[in-house]
């Protein structure tokens, strides 16, 4: 995990590594300004009975160097202080972005069989609570997790210095608030990891509701929504309640030691300070105890709590993120199961496919597959109609041929070659999919459009718009091809929508082009205009169309019926309405009987005589 997290580092590895150094020195020095202090006292009080004896210049007496000593010495620690905090800084934020952006590209690598294994809200929450928790975790390693073990070691050598074994008190106390510090993380672990995954029901709650804000209010549901919020949200609470009443133990814990032990040291230090009157008391503590020794021992005895204090605030910054350092790892460690060949091709020769023998299903683990023993093959420059009821993998078919997912068993072929030959980029360019949901983003109507072609021409984005209908409604807003649309395209009609989307998957001028049910909103006068535009000026593009209706496939060259991922029927138009069960029912339905039952009689009709004739 740590070696996983440490890649993100990168261009901030010299500031990560200065940080500490200088937080190195700034503990030096804070620890030796207690000595010289100490110093300094025992040479004021030594020089008092000397002025007394005539000395007429502190100078004399080493006091002013030692003064000097000492404003050079706390002027290095501030700026020591200052260095510090500004490389902690610019390393932890860098580290951040770094570490957002990895798992954003990472992301943008991801088939659709690994993005199956994290729900969006959950990525949502890793590429920012998570990141955020990690980072202040990063910065309280590199500076306040190197500070605080050496402020202890450097105060207990320093308070043995000056005050012999009077020192052994502050280690005393360090085993205990090590035990309470272990117990409080170990109790605080599961909880932490217990509360990110609640964390993630709570934003897929915010983004349900946001995104469908209109269904909640058009089914007046706002209460019901109001309520499942407040479960999530609740549960959160309670689990961060938990680990919270926990770590609450944490800073009462360091003031009963702390003030015990500051309370001790002044009491043995007064007593041998007063009673020593020889060797005798020296001998108990190994060195001399004066005024100046007790002031600057409780200086260290504060420094050396007070790391301890510190570094329990680490353990606790740690304990909350180890999981989110653990679930974005997963992330990053999750390895695309796409992958482009050793050498791979970069140019489609032309818009064929072939299914052969092909059998799908989404993971590995799935006991049945989705679609089973696909035999197609079709034709560069036809139009392939596809029908089906609900469940019966028609998207799951064309989800393949620009390789979404990888095949189970058999191939898919892509002008003459196995589509895991090809480039990704190569082959996707060259298969444009119009998918069910159909997705703007926020920008200008040009913005949306160059997606499809990010150098396309004014004319070409008018040309496309065009072939999918969609330049006369763009032509009546006031601002036109500059229009801004909202973030989903909120401000356009579900059939604006649509048209918008084709004209963006044009403009990529693919020789496959897949419309999955994305005409659905759209009214069978401009469906058929549409579909008359692809006959007349891209008649060399594969065309496939996945639609609910039979008038959007009725043209097509071929009509596939679909049915438990099987392929139960092809046929023209009239070959299906006239042998095809299914396909009569559904036109039969659609058409409220009596055209298609007159259309059917009067095929029999020239049966019959066809067969009299004979």
């Amino acid at each position: 995990m740590i070696k996983t997290l440490a890649k993100s580092i990168r261009e901030y590895k010299l500031s990560t590594i200065l940080s500490p150094i200088i937080v190195t020195g700034e503990v030096v020095l804070e620890c030796l300004i207690p000595f010289v202090i100490n110093e300094l006292g025992n040479a004021i009080s030594a020089g008092v009975g000397l002025w007394e004896n005539g000395a007429t210049s502190w100078s004399t007496l080493g006091i002013g160097q030692y003064a000097l000593i000492l404003v050079a010495m706390a002027l290095a620690s501030l700026a020591c202080g200052a260095l510090a905090g500004f490389f902690c800084a610019k390393a932890s934020c860098g580290f951040a972005k770094n570490l957002r952006k990895d798992l954003y590209y990472k992301v943008q690598e991801f088939s659709f069989e690994n993005i199956d294994k994290f729900s969006t809200p959950s990525l949502v929450t890793r590429m920012t609570t998570d990141v955020n928790n990690v980072q202040f975790a990063f910065m309280t390693i590199i500076r306040t997790a190197i500070r605080s073990p050496l402020m202890m070691a450097f105060s207990v050598v320093m308070a043995f210095v000056i005050g012999g074994h009077l020192a052994w008190i502050f280690l005393a106390v360090i085993p205990p608030l090590a035990l309470i510090l272990f117990f409080i993380m170990w109790k605080t672990m599961p909880l932490f990891h217990s509360v990110f995954k609640k964390y993630d029901n709570l934003n897929e709650s915010i983004q349900e509701n946001v995104k469908g804000i209109r269904v909640v209010k058009s089914y007046v549901r706002e209460e019901h929504e109001k309520e499942k919020f407040d479960r999530a949200a609740t549960d959160v609470q309670r689990d961060f309640t938990k680990a919270e009443r926990i770590l609450a133990w944490n800073n009462p814990a360091m003031q009963l030691f702390f003030y015990g032990v500051l309370s001790t040291t002044l009491f043995l230090g007064a007593y041998i300070a007063v009673m020593q009157s020889g060797n005798d008391a020296v001998s108990i503590v190994g060195r001399e105890i004066t005024v100046w020794t007790i002031s600057q021992l409780v200086v260290y005895g504060m420094q050396i709590l007070m790391s301890l204090m510190m570094f329990s605030m680490v353990f606790a910054m740690i304990a909350m993120s180890i999981e989110s350092a653990r679930r974005i790892c997963e992330v990053l460690q999750e390895e695309p199961t796409l992958h482009n060949p050793e050498n791979p091709i970069h140019e489609v020769a032309d818009g064929s496919i072939d299914f052969c023998d092909v059998s799908f299903k989404y993971s590995a683990t799935a006991e049945k597959n989705v679609l089973e023993d696909i035999d197609l093959h079709i034709k560069s420059g036809e139009t392939i109609g596809i029908i089906g009821g609900t469940g019966s993998s028609k998207t799951s078919l064309v989800n393949l041929i620009s390789r979404l997912y990888d095949v189970t068993e058999g191939c898919i072929k892509v002008g003459g070659h196995d589509v895991r030959e090809y480039d990704l980029e190569s082959l996707r360019n060259q298969v444009s999919v119009v998918l069910q949901k159909n997705e703007l983003f926020s920008g200008s109507i040009k913005d949306n459009l160059r997606w499809g072609n990010p150098n396309a021409t004014d004319e070409e984005l008018v040309e496309a718009c065009k072939l999918a209908q969609a330049d006369e409604f763009i032509q009546s807003f006031p601002d036109k091809y500059d229009t801004h649309i909202e973030q989903g395209g909120t401000n356009v009609s579900g059939g604006q929508k649509q048209r918008l989307c084709i004209a963006r998957a044009l403009l990529k001028k693919p020789k496959i082009l897949i419309l999955d049910d994305s005409t659905s909103a759209v009214d069978t006068h401009t469906d058929a205009l549409i579909r008359k535009a692809f006959r007349e000026y891209i008649p060399s593009t594969t065309k496939i169309i996945i639609a609910q209706r039979t008038s959007s496939v009725e043209d097509a060259d071929r009509i596939i019926i679909m049915e438990a991922g099987k392929i139960v029927a092809i046929g023209t138009h009239e070959e299906l309405l006239y042998h095809n069960p299914i396909y009569t029912e559904v036109y039969t339905t659609q058409n409220k009987g009596g055209k298609a039952i007159s259309s059917l009689d009067q095929m029999n009709d020239e049966k019959e005589e066809n067969g009299h004739a004979e």
